[in-house]
């Protein structure tokens, strides 16, 4: 089997940012030459409801419309927040807009004050985990077939068409998380690449083992899944500038990522070199979260230094 290559996402959560700050930090990523956005689906930031935050799916078909090139996705979308019919749907229609381009990440959700705010209920990781696996069939049985009927616990469709197509045949679909004995199993059964929370990072290898033998249960070859990881990146010229960019990556990140044990800091020698271990232990996909949250600076210099390495 030929050699996987190495690909380059940037991670945007868009809280606090206007659409136009996005479809410039997009154009940006397009023209550095990285191979994809994901941006998040969530309706709020935690913590501070009143900050702006737009809604992901919508976002992405105008981002499907702005740029050319670039590989498009929601890091990932949560199941239980649109019919599994409805999503599928949306998600063909982003591809078709953006001739073809789209990721179709898709996880279980967590945020249990995003439900309530929003009137759902939070059942069990159990039930959501059931509910996942309804939808994920769902989906890429209304992408096989005309029409697709399906009964299930939690969803169900009569005879649901989903026309046109996605332009992709397959959809790729990203599923994200960690969970070893259903999680990865539906990775296994629909996925076309495995996101790897950036909290079990350091369990990569470990978990690329149980989603071998997943596939060996269902059949499936597990070369034809992409691994990808989470990844903060905190990267400076020097000291000096890698000093600034860890005290912003602080303010700016430090509330929801570990920096001392998740992140990779520095030079763009030093994490070329932590990149090439990550690529030792499977992960060929990076979906990486800058300390700065994608500044100009960042992301010019890593394209610059540290991209052509692994091309």
């Amino acid at each position: 089997m030929a050699e996987r290559p190495i690909t380059f996402s940037l991670f945007l959560p868009q809280a606090g940012s206007s659409y136009e700050m996005i479809r410039e930090r997009a154009l940006l990523v397009e023209s550095c030459g990285y191979n994809g956005l994901w941006l998040t689906d969530h309706f709020f930031a935690s913590g501070l409801p009143d900050l702006d935050y737009l809604e992901g799916w919508t976002t992405l078909s105008a981002l499907a419309e702005a740029s050319e090139r670039l590989r498009i996705g929601l890091m990932v979308t949560c199941q239980s927040f649109r019919n599994p019919a409805l999503l599928a749907k949306m998600a063909a229609t982003v591809d078709r807009i953006s001739g073809g381009r789209l990721e179709l990440g898709i996880g279980a959700g967590w945020m249990e004050e995003e439900y309530r705010a929003y009137g759902w209920s939070f059942p069990s990781i159990k039930q959501r985990l059931a509910q996942l696996g309804e939808a994920l069939e769902i989906i890429t049985g209304m992408y096989a077939d005309a029409t697709f009927s399906f009964e299930g616990e939690h969803y169900r469709v009569c005879e649901a068409p989903c026309a046109p197509k996605p332009l992709q045949n397959p959809l790729p679909i990203t599923v994200g998380g960690a969970g070893e004995k259903v999680l990865l199993k539906l990775v296994a059964q629909y996925a076309t690449r495995w996101n790897c929370p950036m909290t079990n990072a350091h369990e990569v290898s470990r978990l690329i083992d149980v989603l071998r033998n997943h596939c060996r249960s269902v059949g499936r070859n597990s070369d034809e899944i992409v691994v990808s990881e989470q990844l903060p990146i905190i990267i400076g010229r020097d000291d000096e500038h890698l000093h600034e960019k860890r005290a912003m990556a602080k303010m700016m990140i430090g509330s929801w990522v570990d920096i001392k044990k998740m992140a990779l800091l520095g030079t763009p020698d030093q994490i070329t070199a932590g990149l090439r271990a990550k690529i030792d232990r499977g992960v060929t996909d990076f979906a990486i979260v800058f300390g700065d949250l994608g500044l100009p600076d960042s992301l010019e210099l890593f394209a610059e230094k540290v991209i052509p390495a692994f091309n």
